[in-house]
């Protein structure tokens, strides 16, 4: 149940011992309004460090760049803490036009990963991220389980293709020479991520 909290005093013990507990990892801020995110179980983090693999191959043939397995993104160089958020997984190239302030970056990733967790509100980000530039985002649903590819089009982020068990097909990023696809498995489908230079393949 969504929770809004006015009284100042409630707001400043809650931070403040989410930070003294170490539970402020993925919380953001989106326009001065403090969002704490549903925490991610062990499948989340499980993917979100499996995913690192394939990416900093990707990554590597691209001429180099940065691999992030969670990182501070805002739209702003100076008060950035104001409003940003923090993707499981973002990666930015060597030809980037963001700027990396050391806390943050400026601009948008060249390829994020946004992994959907029970209530968290990862669809309501996109207009953030094509707002400061974001190249292509993957969303991996897993309830029921989807990949959905979106690549920035006329300012927008634009649906690209799905991939579900029910429908096997890859989608394929323009930012990485990467193929996803969504494959049945026997206690959850496995994320199929091929290289289209290569054929090396990560199940994930």
């Amino acid at each position: 149940m969504p929770t809004l909290v006015y009284d100042p005093l409630v707001e400043k013990h809650l931070i403040d011992e989410r930070r003294r507990n170490g539970l402020d990892r993925w919380d953001e801020v989106w326009e001065g309004a403090y969002v704490i995110m549903p925490m991610a179980n062990n499948e989340h983090q499980l993917l979100a460090t499996k995913l690192v693999a394939p990416l900093e191959v990707a990554v590597g043939a691209r001429g180099g760049g940065d691999v992030f397995a969670g990182v501070n993104v805002s739209d702003r160089i100076e008060n950035w803490t104001y409003n940003f958020r923090c993707p499981d997984l973002a990666v930015y190239l060597s030809t980037t036009s963001a700027e990396n302030c050391g806390t943050h970056w400026y601009g948008g990733p060249d390829f994020t990963i946004e992994i959907v967790s029970l209530g968290d509100r990862s669809r309501e980000k996109l207009a953030f991220y094509e707002s400061i530039g974001t190249k292509e985002l993957l969303l991996i649903d897993r309830d029921p389980w989807q990949l959905e590819l979106f690549r920035l089009s006329d300012g927008g982020l634009q649906s690209v293709g799905t991939s579900s068990v029910n429908t096997v097909r890859e989608v394929e990023s323009q930012t990485l020479p990467l193929t996803w696809s969504l494959l049945a498995g026997d206690s959850r489908p496995q994320i199929i991520v091929r290289h289209v230079s290569t054929n090396e393949q990560w199940q994930v």
